[in-house]
């Protein structure tokens, strides 16, 4: 006679079966005020796990990508972020995070192009939790020569550094390019992604991670802490900044005179613009000189996701991580990433 569970009969009957074992409940990082990460961050255990909608992926997070944005949004600074439609008075988006790995657990009624189970990575808003919803153009397969902790690590700094390297700058083969903060989580990518495409790098840096840059693929490296930038007459055919702390003076000063200069971000400003002020210059100054001056909001779109993708699985460009938190220890990450210490990216291990 045969014991035990019965065998789903049928399709709906499976799909029954998984409905009554699904979770109702989540263990994620939430917050319901503006600041210091580790006052107002908050570990609950029984957060309500999101529904997707129809265009919309449930996944189970397996690692969560740690980013400068992500303080952003937790300090609510500078205060332009609030006015951009984060929440005035209190954060919209109760668990932070954007950047995930993880696996497929339910999909909305118009989603094709993944199933329960696929392996995934991209963007979803609240990924610091155990389930996050995403839209289906803002995931792909995951890679295959990666795990889960350093796929979570490349979609939203990866896709600020591609369109910086491809679309901004225009990078072609042979031509010079100066990256500033070339260590961080956009600068490590965006060094890699210059010289795939053949450009000539030379990275700007602190003292301890000089030879980190190196290894990243850069001709030159220059230790700002030891050398001034430029003593030697270099120009270059683009600057990429990532620091956002040199005056639009200086970097014009390093540039030829038909190069490109890209500010990715900017973090010396204060409290209210927070460098947005220096991006606003450069592009109003722009048209009336030789050099083109941009500063821009990186797209989350599939398609360059799926690029970054490709290029991990070819094996020029690998996530650089610093250091692995465990989700309980999220505002411990963010904190040690304000510091400025971190070497290409933090991540935090949601899954244990």
């Amino acid at each position: 006679m045969e014991t035990g569970k019965r065998r789903p009969e049928s399709e709906n009957e499976l799909d029954a079966d998984r409905e009554s074992e699904y979770p109702s409940a989540m263990k994620a990082v939430v917050q319901d005020e503006f600041g210091q990460a580790g006052e107002v961050l908050r570990v609950e255990g029984r957060e309500p796990v999101p529904e997707p909608a129809d265009s919309e992926v449930l996944v189970r997070v397996r690692a969560a990508g740690v980013d400068r944005g992500v303080w952003h949004l937790v300090a609510g600074l500078p205060y332009m972020v609030r006015i951009a439609g984060f929440g005035v008075r209190r954060p919209k988006q109760r668990i932070p995070g954007f950047d995930f790995a993880g696996t497929v657990e339910r999909i909305g009624g118009e989603v094709t192009s993944v199933k329960p189970g696929d392996e995934v990575f991209g963007i979803a808003k609240g990924s610091f939790a155990e389930y996050a919803c995403a839209v289906e153009d803002k995931i792909v397969p995951a890679p295959e020569t990666i795990g889960a902790g350093e796929a979570a690590a490349v979609p939203i700094s990866g896709l600020t550094a591609l369109q910086a390297v491809r679309d901004q700058a225009k990078l072609e083969a042979g031509e010079s390019v100066l990256i500033l903060g070339a260590s961080g989580g956009v600068g490590s990518f965006a060094t890699q992604i210059a010289k795939a495409f053949g450009a000539e790098v030379t990275g700007v840096c602190s003292t301890d991670k000089v030879e980190m840059v190196r290894e990243l693929g850069a001709e030159r490296v220059i230790d700002y802490k030891r050398e001034e930038l430029g003593q030697g007459g270099e120009k270059y055919d683009a600057i990429l900044d990532t620091g956002g702390n040199r005056s639009l003076k200086e970097l014009r000063r390093l540039l030829k005179p038909r190069g490109r200069l890209v500010i990715v971000g900017g973090e010396d400003a204060g409290k209210v613009l927070g460098g947005t002020d220096r991006q606003l210059r450069a592009m109003l100054l722009s048209p009336f000189v030789s050099q083109k001056l941009r500063a821009f909001v990186s797209s989350e779109n599939g398609e360059d996701i799926n690029a970054l993708r490709e290029l991990v699985d070819s094996g020029r460009l690998k996530p650089v991580i610093d250091r692995s938190f465990p989700l309980d220890r999220a505002a411990e990450a963010i904190e040690y990433l304000e510091e400025g210490r971190a070497r290409g990216k933090l991540v935090l291990d949601v899954a244990g």
